[in-house]
């Protein structure tokens, strides 16, 4: 006996493969009712590896499931035969007569297939253990405004598997928000498990659209049985709407947008120095979060600003889209004064009115005092302007003009001569000192209370305390520009350092911002510590020149 299945075998082997002679094409039900899935099997008399009919003919009439293949081989008697047998769900959306067409696989043709597809009885899917419901929050959109389609899938058995596809529109972007929900409800005295499924539906273009039901296929457990089950939802017809040709600036349609913000302190007088914290929210109805506008700030001249990140988000309540924009920034009053935030604006369509709408914020007066902290002679030595409008260096020229005018020419021209001998006079004491005292006196120049400073900042950054650093960092720059207030601003322009600016506001960003920024304090102190060895060497070469 095992010798002839070996013998048979090794003949299987060595016969040739021959060609496809027939192909044939069935449906496992005629007529079938629409809205169910059915199967068609296609079958060629021979196995086949590289070759497959080409199913996308039928996506014209038909909702196309997955395909599965097999293949078979025969022997009776001696005869041997093969098979090759795809098999592909299909269903219909609505009802009539259809034709499957032709199939060609590896030179063999199959016959069309005459398909008829019966109405499903209302009473019938009323009472069915399974249905669908389709529903749009509204029958008309503008072009991009935001739509919520949701499908509720309703099943009255124990449901063991199945796959509910998505909806589709031409022309739109479709997708699903979250995750699908289920719940319990009763129809007509029966229980069902409902599973819930939003979408977000953005149109793209204007004109008359259908969104197709999604349709499901599965199988649920009765009576001990598993039974292969289909459901598909009633299409919907939208009307899209276009742009206004009048319409100006970015589109965002909405049927309400709203700007508001919040201060933190509330009060409109603060000091100078004292951090402000602004923090506007931007909602909107019946758009996608990616549709929100950026807010964008003008700059205050007195006042630095410290833009945080911008978050935005969206979510579904009540059937309706709402999108939210959160934007932060952290304000810093540089000088004393009065100054005027102005008004805020985000233009909008709003389509319950049809026409241009604006979101706004009033403009805002703040009032920013002298430091407290600051001694009086050094607030009486920076004279403030009366308005925004005018700069501090026209403020300073203006100042300064004032007292040289108060004395006669000629005292003035006395003064300057006897500074000019005062300094001859001094060059030619230095020149008559030794080289020797020279070195002898590099200690007392190089030696100052500014390497104690430093010294203080290297502890404060070893131990990455950043607003004791600060702390330690103003009194430094009051020490070697002689100001007691925006001495860190002075600091920066002797420095005249682009990476040392950079990093002074990532110092002040970490003081001020709500959120953790990385502060790279020991490089700081390595720049001071360059700035003022840079300084010695330029002293050293005054000074030696002074002896040539």
């Amino acid at each position: 006996m095992v010798m002839r299945l070996i013998c048979c075998l090794l003949l299987i082997s060595a016969m040739p493969s021959w060609a496809v002679t027939q192909l044939q094409a069935s449906v496992d039900k005629n007529p079938v009712l629409a809205g169910e899935f059915f199967m068609l099997n296609i079958s060629a008399d021979d196995t086949i590896k590289n070759d497959q009919p080409d199913t996308s003919v039928l996506l014209k009439d038909f909702v196309v499931g997955r395909t599965s293949v097999s293949t078979r081989t025969n022997i009776i008697n001696g005869s041997i035969s093969k098979e090759t047998t795809w098999s592909i769900k299909l269903m219909t959306r609505t009802a009539g007569d259809y034709t499957i067409p032709a199939f060609s696989v590896a030179g063999a043709s199959s016959a069309p297939i005459a398909l008829k597809v019966a109405e499903r009885s209302k009473d019938a899917q009323q009472n069915n253990d399974i249905f669908i419901k389709a529903s749009l929050s509204s029958d008309s959109l503008f072009v991009q405004e935001a739509g919520l389609y949701t499908v509720k899938l309703y099943l009255a058995k124990e449901l063991l598997d199945g796959n509910l596809s998505a909806p589709a529109m031409p022309d739109a972007q479709l997708s699903q928000i979250g995750k699908q929900t289920e719940n319990y409800e009763l129809v007509d005295g029966k229980r069902y498990l409902v599973i819930t499924r939003e979408y977000l539906v953005q149109p793209q273009k204007s004109g008359s659209y259908t969104i197709q039901a999604p349709t499901f296929q599965g199988r649920i457990r009765q009576d001990y049985r598993q039974l292969d089950v289909s459901a598909l939802g009633d299409n919907v017809d939208i009307e899209i709407k276009p742009i206004p040709s009048d319409y100006q600036g970015a589109w965002l349609p909405s049927e309400l947008v709203n700007l508001d913000e919040q201060w933190q302190p509330a009060d409109d007088t603060v000091e100078v120095g004292t951090p402000i914290t602004r923090t506007l929210t931007l909602t909107a109805l019946g758009i996608t979060k990616e549709q929100l506008p950026d807010i964008e700030l003008p700059e205050i001249k007195g006042i630095r600003s410290y833009p945080d990140e911008k978050e935005n988000n969206h979510l579904v309540r009540d059937g309706r889209v709402i999108s939210q924009q959160t934007a932060s920034y952290a304000l810093l009053p540089q000088m004393p004064g009065t100054y005027t935030l102005p008004e805020v604006s985000v233009p909008w369509y709003n389509t319950k009115i049809n026409r241009i709408s604006y979101a706004t914020l009033p403009a805002r007066t703040i009032t920013v005092t002298p430091s407290s902290t600051s001694t009086p002679a050094a607030v009486a030595a920076q004279p403030l302007t009366p308005s925004q409008s005018a700069t501090t260096d026209a403020a300073a020229i203006s100042y300064q003009a004032t007292p040289i005018n108060q004395y006669p020419l000629w005292l003035i021209i006395i003064s300057v001569i006897g500074y000019l001998l005062w300094f001859i006079t001094l060059i030619l004491w230095w020149r008559s000192q030794s080289q020797r005292s020279l070195m002898q006196a590099k200690p007392t120049v190089t030696h100052s209370d500014s390497s104690i400073s430093l010294d203080e900042l290297k502890k404060h950054a070893k131990s990455n305390d950043v607003s004791a650093f600060y702390q330690a960092l103003n009194r430094y720059a009051m020490h070697l520009t002689k100001q007691s207030s925006g001495a860190i601003d002075k600091l920066e322009q002797l420095a005249d350092n682009a990476q040392l600016s950079q990093h002074i506001a990532k110092l002040r960003a970490a003081l001020y911002s709500p959120n953790d920024t990385d502060v790279d304090l020991i490089a700081i102190v390595g720049m001071l510590e360059e700035q003022r060895k840079v300084q010695k060497k330029s002293q050293q070469a005054v000074l030696k020149g002074l002896y040539k």
